[in-house]
């Protein structure tokens, strides 16, 4: 999973899954994907390793024409399969994975050194005020003439 591995921090681990193809009440062919992983991530606000665990549960509809695609029923991906019908699963996985990176990796642990807690510098801390606007002198300014 050479595409999946540039946005690791490592490729060591192992991937469960299980797949079935079927067709549902309707004729619609699918092919179910259940996947487990622990994806090896920095942690951009702590730049440390971690592991984000994945779980992934998806019918994937299978299409010859991306104008099928609006005939899926609902909680149906589409996936396109190519002329020759050759569907390469790996790939298939590999895509879903990618998709469970998040954009900006974060632990969830939410701790820096020494048990600081990290929050946003422009939330307001429970009980202050919110700082006067750096506009209001100009205000009184334009007030006085």
């Amino acid at each position: 999973m050479l595409r999946l591995a540039e946005s690791l921090a490592d490729t060591a681990g192992e991937c469960e899954y299980w797949i079935g193809f079927d067709r549902d009440e309707l004729g619609v062919a699918f092919l179910e994907l259940r996947a487990e992983a622990s994806l090896p991530l920095v942690c951009q606000r702590t730049l440390d390793r971690f592991e984000l665990p994945v779980t992934i549960r998806q019918r994937l509809g299978l299409i010859r024409d991306e104008r099928e695609e609006v005939a899926l029923p609902e909680g149906y991906e589409p996936v396109l399969v190519p002329a020759d019908g050759a569907l390469r699963l790996a790939d298939t996985i590999e895509d879903e994975l990618i998709l469970a990176v998040p954009v900006v990796p974060l632990s969830d642990h939410g701790l820096l050194a020494d048990g600081v807690v990290w929050q946003d510098a422009d939330a307001d801390a429970p009980g202050e005020q919110a700082p006067a606007s750096p506009f209001a002198v100009l205000a009184r300014l334009k007030a006085q003439d």
